[in-house]
């Protein structure tokens, strides 16, 4: 059975920092990307970054670059987003999702067939 768990939300100050952590389970991450996508109150699910099969990054926001990174372990079956200089615009439900081969080169929600249920990320003074 194929499961995405997320983890470690939470609120923050701004300028902080997180790491969201994505167990999968059912699949291996040797033949699958995972990305990390965020929806907002009123906005639509926008794709944040992309780690492939073999390890390529795609990112998927300019806003975000340089202060996103994500990892994976493999023998911890878990893929991290690290979130440095959060500001309170990256307030939103942070979730993982599974797509078998690369990332694809935009954040087309549709190419993931596999979703977690989501970790709410607030930042605020």
């Amino acid at each position: 059975q194929v499961q995405l768990v997320e983890s470690g939300g939470g609120l923050v100050q701004p300028g902080g920092s997180l790491r969201l952590s994505c167990v999968v389970s059912g699949f291996s991450l040797n033949y699958n990307s995972i990305a990390w996508f965020r929806q907002a109150p009123g906005k639509e699910r926008e794709g944040v970054i992309c780690i492939g099969n073999s390890g390529g990054i795609s990112s998927y926001a300019a806003s975000m670059e340089g202060r996103f990174t994500i990892s994976r372990d493999i023998a911890k079956n878990t893929v991290y987003l690290q979130m440095n200089s959060l500001k309170p615009e990256d307030s939103a439900i942070y979730y993982c999702a599974r797509r078998v081969g690369l990332c694809p080169s935009t954040d087309d929600r549709k190419a993931f067939r596999a979703w977690g249920q989501g970790t709410q990320v607030t930042v605020s003074s």
